[in-house]
């Protein structure tokens, strides 16, 4: 079941931005992209899409991880926000992370891009 809900090209940088703090669909669109661009498109090879985007927020909205919120006029805007799940997901995530940047870095120092096996073998 959770790696269900985490299919998807974008469902950790969506949930990514919003940890902090709610946010209107252009600025997570806009904070994603830039990200991706400052890492060379390393991660997701081409920029994230408005319909992209749409589809990825109705399926996190879907499973439970982001309530979206209509603000009303005179100005209407459209907000997302991290419901408690999403927290709880994000938080488990992070152990995960940290293991990926620790494991990068030892491919760095090893110089080939292999971890040394186990043993010094």
């Amino acid at each position: 079941m959770a790696m269900a809900v985490l299919d998807g090209n974008w469902v950790v940088a969506v949930l990514t931005e919003l940890a902090l703090g709610p946010m209107h669909f252009s600025k997570i669109i806009s904070e994603i992209n830039s990200v991706d661009e400052a890492f060379g498109r390393r991660t997701h090879g081409r920029p994230l899409s408005n319909a992209v985007l749409a589809r990825t927020l109705d399926r996190m909205r879907a499973d439970g991880l982001i309530v979206r919120y209509q603000d009303p006029y005179p100005h209407p805007s459209v907000r997302y926000e991290l419901t408690p799940h999403g927290q709880e997901l994000l938080a488990a995530l992070r152990p995960l992370a940290r293991w990926g940047q620790d494991h990068r870095s030892r491919q760095r120092r090893s110089g080939d891009g292999m971890d040394p096996a186990p043993g010094g073998d």
